[in-house]
């Protein structure tokens, strides 16, 4: 099928304004996080001892007007990248997910809905000038050093399980770049002194980790065993420690001992923390030095 270049050239128009829209927003939330006062407490006492409470909220604040512009600038960013990976897939007649740039893309669209749909959930709308730069920076690394022109895949992508295999493993692994970074807020807020009083408490940004890893960790382990079973139609084996196969499983085995040191008292809090960020690492590690550096049966998809 022939490439059609105008709805890839459009793909490229809004692949960039996401980017630009992105960095607008990081901007937006900056400035909330450093004019915006920490939480302030109240004492409350009736006769017994004193109780803090936090202090009723009044009318938004500027900095307030501000974060709430630069949320309304991810959703924007959000559906502009969507569109781009729609323009792209239209362009070229398959699924848009075929090398990894389009990877890297649709990692990056996940990470920001899952950010959209937590600022929904918990107070952490300022939180945004940490969470974004790491996901504009991969994107801007897609859009240029993993750049690929619209085209039809290699022959040995194209399948169904393309479609099902890899958007499955490129949603999820997105989705656990946010804990990852949660986490190391976390480690820094969870001190006895207050040096971050902007932050959100410990128990929030906990809260947040463990939630949004129990939500990705079954998409992660699902996106494992379809490309087992895409392995074994391919290549007539379901596993063969490839390199990517191999740092995949191993992701995986610090995920599920983050989940169960989180569920265990002795674990739970720093300890558990350290062994989420260290999922992180690893799931960027997969994503960058194994596609790049090492040589093996993933190592196609468009480089």
């Amino acid at each position: 099928m022939p490439v059609n270049e105008t709805f890839a050239t459009y793909s490229d128009w809004l692949y960039r304004s996401a980017l630009g829209v992105y960095l607008f927003a990081i901007l937006l939330y900056a400035v909330e996080q450093a004019f915006a006062r920490a939480p302030r407490k109240a004492l409350v006492g009736a006769g017994g001892p004193d109780v803090l409470v936090d202090e009723p909220k009044s009318e938004l604040t500027k900095s307030e007007r501000i974060g709430r512009m630069g949320a309304a600038m991810t959703v924007l960013g959000a559906v502009l990248h969507l569109g781009s990976l729609v323009m792209r897939g239209l362009s070229a007649g398959r699924a848009p997910w075929g090398n990894m740039y389009e990877y890297m893309s649709l990692l990056c669209l996940a990470a920001v809905v899952t950010w959209i749909v937590l600022m929904a959930k918990f107070p952490i709308r300022r939180l945004g000038v940490f969470v974004l730069p790491p996901i504009l920076t991969l994107l801007f690394l897609g859009g240029t050093v993993l750049y690929a022109e619209s085209a039809p895949v290699q022959p040995a992508l194209r399948s169904y399980w393309l479609v099902i295999h890899v958007s499955v493993i490129s949603i999820s692994s997105g989705v656990l770049l946010i804990p990852g970074v949660t986490s190391i807020l976390y480690l820094l807020k969870d001190t006895k002194s207050d040096r971050f009083p902007k932050l959100p408490s410990a128990d929030v940004l906990d809260r947040m980790s463990y939630r949004t890893t129990v939500l990705a960790f079954p998409l992660f382990t699902a996106g494992i065993i379809l490309g087992a079973i895409w392995a074994e139609a391919a290549w007539g084996r379901f596993w063969g420690w490839d390199p990517k196969e191999t740092v995949a499983f191993v992701s995986w085995v610090v995920y599920a001992a983050y989940l169960h040191a989180r569920a265990t008292a002795g674990w739970r809090g720093r300890g558990a923390a350290w062994i989420n960020i260290a999922g992180f690492a690893l799931n960027v590690f997969n994503l960058f030095f194994i596609n790049l550096v090492t040589s093996g049966l993933h190592s196609y998809a468009g480089l």
